[in-house]
C-alpha cells in the first residue's frame, strides 16, 4: 500500500494517540541551527516535529503525501497559533517552489519508500531542493522482526469522545533479499455499539550502508557524515538508527 493510502482515515485518526514514541526535536532544531535556513521536513506528517520547531522561531517548511495527515497539522497549527508553510506532495516527486539550506526527515521515514527506484527519486529530489551549500539529513535503520509473543498484542488508548482506540500487528512478512518486511496492521475504533475495523499493510524497506551510500551517489549527492542520534561518529560497522548527512557534489 502506498504511504499516501495508508496514514488516511482511521489511520490518521489513530496516529496520534496510538504512536509508540514522540520525536526529540533536539537533534533536528540543533541540525538546522548548523546547515542553516530555510529548511524543510519531509514526511512531516501530523507535524511532530516541525510545530515545535516553528514555535521555536525556526523557518521550516513540511511536505507529506497524506491530506489527511496534513489536515491535522493544520488543525493542531491553528489551535496553538502557529504559522506553518506545508506542502500535500510525495517524497519521490517533489516539486517545490524554492531550495533550502537544510532538508531533514524527523527518524527513518525513509524507509516507507517501497523500494530502492522510488528513493532514488527522493534522494534526486533532495539534490534538486538544497540550495548552494546545503545539507540534507536522513536518519535510516534497519527493523527488526516483531517478536512472535507480540503478534495480536493491542495497545489501546481513548479518543476525546470517549471511544476506545485499539492497533496490534496480526501478521508479518519479512524478505531479505528484498530487504522489505510487511507488517499487517489491524486499526480498530470502538465506541458503544459503532465500530469501525480495518486492516491495511506497512512497508518497510531498509538498506545496507554501501547500497545508500551507491544510491545517494547516483543522485549527485555525496555522504559527507555518519552518526548515530547523539551525532557521536558511527563505525562502519554500526547498527541502529544512523544519521547520513547528504550535500551536493
Amino acid at each position: 500500500m502506498d504511504p499516501a493510502d495508508f496514514y488516511t482515515g482511521i489511520v490518521a485518526e489513530l496516529y496520534g494517540p496510538l504512536k509508540s514514541f514522540s520525536q526529540d526535536p533536539e537533534p533536528y532544531a540543533a541540525f538546522i541551527q548548523q546547515a542553516g535556513m530555510p529548511a524543510l521536513e519531509l514526511g512531516c506528517g501530523d507535524g511532530e516535529p516541525l510545530l515545535e520547531l516553528r514555535r521555536r522561531g525556526l523557518e521550516v517548511d513540511g511536505v507529506d503525501s497524506s491530506a489527511d495527515m496534513l489536515e491535522r497539522l493544520r488543525r493542531q497549527a491553528d489551535e496553538q497559533d502557529i504559522r506553518a508553510t506545508v506542502f500535500h506532495q510525495r517524497m519521490e516527486a517533489l516539486d517545490l517552489p524554492r531550495r533550502y539550506q537544510a532538508i531533514f526527515l524527523a527518524g527513518p521515514t525513509f524507509t516507507l519508500l517501497p523500494d530502492d527506484a522510488t528513493a532514488l527519486a527522493a534522494l534526486r529530489g533532495i539534490h534538486a531542493h538544497l540550495a548552494e551549500g546545503g545539507t540534507a539529513l536522513v536518519p535510516l535503520f534497519t527493523p527488526a522482526p516483531t517478536p512472535a509473543e507480540q503478534i495480536g498484542r493491542v495497545r489501546t488508548a481513548a479518543a476525546p469522545d470517549g471511544a476506545e482506540l485499539r492497533v496490534s500487528v496480526v501478521a508479518e512478512q519479512r524478505d531479505e533479499t528484498a530487504r522489505t518486511q510487511t507488517s499487517l496492521l489491524r486499526y480498530e475504533r470502538h465506541h458503544g455499539s459503532d465500530s469501525t475495523i480495518e486492516e491495511r499493510p506497512w512497508i518497510m524497506h531498509w538498506y545496507t550502508r554501501d547500497q545508500f551510500e551507491k544510491l545517494v551517489t547516483t543522485a549527485g549527492l555525496t555522504v559527507t557524515e555518519v552518526t548515530d542520534p547523539d551525532g557521536k561518529p558511527a563505525p562502519d560497522d554500526a547498527t541502529g538508527l544512523l544519521h547520513f548527512r547528504l550535500q551536493t557534489t
